[in-house]
């Protein structure tokens, strides 16, 4: 866990709404940014290499947002510049008949990286505390439990030497509403539009104290959630490429040593 102004302070009371979705930090725009951002996107680079490398840790990076809330575009961005062979993103739907014949954890177990790998998560086990919260899926009797089950399922994550970074994308009501547009003008964009988009809309306030009561029960030492300011695409980039960044600097990373005698190989 790495400090920051985002940061869902553990044990701590949490309020979503006093986290400004508009925030932009020290940044006042995109160019203002650039340089910055593409440091954090080298530096990432060369740490993933060390982290495959050595393959003692494995780093899952969970994405949660509201629909366009920029989690494809944040994955897009950030890990661009990655070796593909050391990263896997896994994206999370509605769950198949094989997986609702299991417990609601197992599908997410099975998509955790190994050591030496990013694993990305795009929507993640969260789902079980937010979409079935939402839409009663889950009464609150078994949705309540779950957020102590998810606390002692990634405490279990971490002893393993799974290092966990949890990021909301905070878009505003208002943004969303032009994000979701935008999919509807822009013909290349108009794959991206699910009308049940907009029918979740209508529950966005129960989404957001689902959201609050997810973040706030769940934000720990072995799996901080960050709140991330992302109505500007490029503050959010900023923002999550550096605390992935800072995190992976916290770590013990080396490359393995080499074969003893090494120096006396001749390539002929």
């Amino acid at each position: 866990m790495v400090d920051s102004p985002y940061l869902v302070t553990p044990g701590k009371k949490f309020k979503l709404s006093k986290f400004d979705p508009d925030d932009t930090g020290k940044f006042k725009d995109k160019d203002h940014v650039k340089a910055d951002v593409e440091d954090n996107l080298k530096s990432l680079k060369n740490l993933q290499e060390v982290l495959y490398a050595q393959a003692k840790y494995a780093v899952l990076v969970v994405f949660q947002a509201m629909d366009a809330g920029g989690k494809d575009g944040a994955i897009e961005h950030i890990f661009s510049g990655v070796n593909p062979q050391g990263c896997a993103v896994s994206s999370f739907k509605a769950p198949s008949h094989l997986e609702l014949a299991h417990d609601y954890l197992w599908r997410y177990h099975l998509e955790m990286p190994k050591r030496g790998m990013l694993g990305i998560h795009n929507r993640s086990h969260y789902e079980a505390v937010l979409v079935e919260r939402v839409k009663g899926i889950a009464p609150k009797k078994v949705w309540s439990q779950r957020y102590d089950q998810i606390n002692a399922f990634e405490e279990m994550l971490d002893s393993e030497n799974t290092v966990i970074l949890k990021f909301y994308l905070n878009i505003s009501k208002d943004e969303q509403a032009r994000r979701l547009q935008a999919r509807l003008d822009d013909p290349t964009k108009n794959w991206k539009f699910n009308p049940g988009d907009l029918e979740e809309r209508l529950r966005w306030d129960d989404y957001m104290e689902a959201f609050q009561d997810a973040l706030g029960n769940c934000s720990t030492e072995e799996g901080p959630w960050y709140v991330i300011p992302s109505n500007k695409k490029w503050f959010r980039n900023w923002a999550i490429s550096d605390i992935i960044v800072r995190t992976l600097k916290k770590l013990p990373l080396a490359f393995p040593k080499p074969i003893e005698g090494i120096e006396k190989f001749k390539i002929v």
